[in-house]
């Protein structure tokens, strides 16, 4: 969801809404001063999406490159098998052939989508005989 406004000049909102925002802003406040001469101001409020933090990441290349290592395969294949369990697979014709892909990339994901990511690695590892230690949750 997106909102957005618009301040006219004319009718005094931009000074209420510059003196608002260099409040809670004040680290950028010289900057919001440079907008006092402008005609109108718009503003827009968005959710923030978020997408996987650090924590995250290192947590699932460390125990996937690890797991991959035990099963054979290098960190890549690992990586991409684990894709393909978490997000299923799409097939995609190419002057190769018919390519089996994974229908997301982990780029492409946000935190809770990353974290299903993990589960899955978590999951297929300890069905196969290799543990994977729970993450310490609270960089996630």
């Amino acid at each position: 969801m997106t909102m957005k406004y618009r301040f006219k000049r004319e009718t005094k909102d931009v000074l209420s809404t510059l003196a608002g925002l260099s409040m809670l802003f004040p680290d950028q406040s010289e900057e919001l001063k440079l907008l006092l001469e402008v005609e109108s101001l718009t503003v827009i409020a968005e959710k923030t999406v978020y997408g996987r933090s650090r924590p995250q990441e290192n947590y699932y290349r460390k125990w996937c490159r690890d797991f991959g290592e035990w099963a054979g395969l290098t960190p890549d294949e690992m990586h991409e098998e684990i894709l393909r369990i978490a997000f299923g697979t799409e097939e995609v014709e190419t002057k190769f052939g018919v390519k089996t892909r994974p229908a997301k990339r982990s780029g492409e994901v946000k935190r809770e989508e990353y974290s299903l990511l993990i589960d899955h690695l978590t999951i297929t590892a300890a069905k196969m005989g290799f543990a994977v230690p729970p993450p310490n949750t609270g960089g996630f």
